[in-house]
């Protein structure tokens, strides 16, 4: 039986076999300096590319130390993350994009503050290398999110982070459809610290994250771990109903003072227009509450493993 690893290095992968051939070479050299004992665990998430026969050549290359799981379909980031954690045996379990924008270098910083005896410790990137939107996207996210969760993260979409085993297993006993890895480990954390790490521009391809899942990953982060934005609607539509009276009461005595008049017509319809859209909102948000609940209640599976390739020896 190979002999149990210190460190544990996740890296999902979907269609990256442009960025896949510079990223080994890389991150080996980085893991041996460390004389520690390490795995290193590759998900193939789903790709439609060579990403799983460059992944497989890995394993052939480098047996005992590299490890490739391989999902049935494209289930997203988490979801692969989650079926590592499933099968990481590290103390310490590292996650990485595979993208080279967090240069696996970069990894000793992080297992330095664990070595301290932090249990959690997040990468916050320095010098963000993608475009103007993307960045003021992210600070708005982070700030809103930080807001509603009440969780002091400061870059919620860094995936460079190590996790103690002990958060690890916590995370695994979980059994929500819809999670966010840096959050729910936050809130399993005692002894949470983050540190800043560099970040590259992308050599190859494109972002799999569009607008659309980021607004997805967003609403998931936001609805899985608070309440908040329910209340929120919910006093804002006492204020707008108390508004609403008061607005009627000016109304009623302004027809018994002045008379009737063809006035402020437009301003009942912007008003109600104003109401209708809130209301519409707030009802939104409570379908996204329900619209977990019914994915919970389905019970179907986070992610499916198909294949372990380099498994060790039972």
């Amino acid at each position: 039986m190979t002999p149990k690893p210190d460190i544990s290095i996740i890296v999902p992968v979907y269609n990256e076999e442009e960025n896949l051939p510079a990223l080994l070479p890389r991150l080996l050299p980085v893991l041996d300096g460390l004389n520690r004992p390490y795995e290193v665990l590759f998900v193939d998430d789903g790709s439609r590319d060579r990403s799983l026969a460059i992944l497989r050549s890995f394993v052939d290359a480098h047996p005992g130390r590299v490890r490739v799981l391989e999902l049935s379909r494209n289930f997203g980031q988490h979801p692969a993350i989650l079926a590592a954690f499933q099968r990481a045996r590290g103390s310490i379990v590292v996650t990485l994009d595979a993208d080279l924008q967090n240069p696996p270098e970069e990894i000793p910083k992080l297992l330095a503050r664990m070595d301290e005896g932090y249990d959690v410790v997040g990468g916050i990137r320095r010098q963000r290398r993608d475009s103007w939107f993307r960045r003021a996207a992210s600070r708005m996210v982070n700030r809103v999110t930080g807001a509603i969760t009440g969780m002091r993260l400061s870059d919620y979409g860094c995936m460079l982070r190590a996790y103690s085993r002990d958060v690890v297993n916590e995370i695994n006993a979980c059994e929500e459809n819809a999670t966010f890895i840096p959050a729910l480990a936050q809130s399993f954390s005692r002894r949470p610290t983050e540190v800043e790490v560099e970040h590259a521009e992308r050599a190859a391809g494109t972002s799999k994250y569009s607008l659309y899942r980021l607004v997805r990953l967003n609403f998931d982060l936001m609805t899985g771990f608070s309440v908040v934005p329910l209340q929120i609607f919910t006093l804002f539509g006492f204020v707008v109903a108390a508004g609403g009276v008061a607005f009627g009461i000016f109304l009623l005595i302004r027809r018994l003072v002045v008379g009737a008049e063809v006035e402020g017509v437009f301003t009942l319809f912007a008003i109600l227009f104003t109401v209708v859209g809130v209301l519409l909102a707030g009802l939104g948000i409570v379908g996204e509450y329900i619209g977990r609940i019914y994915h919970e209640v389905r019970r179907r599976p986070r992610f499916s493993v198909r294949r372990e390739y380099g498994a060790p020896a039972a």
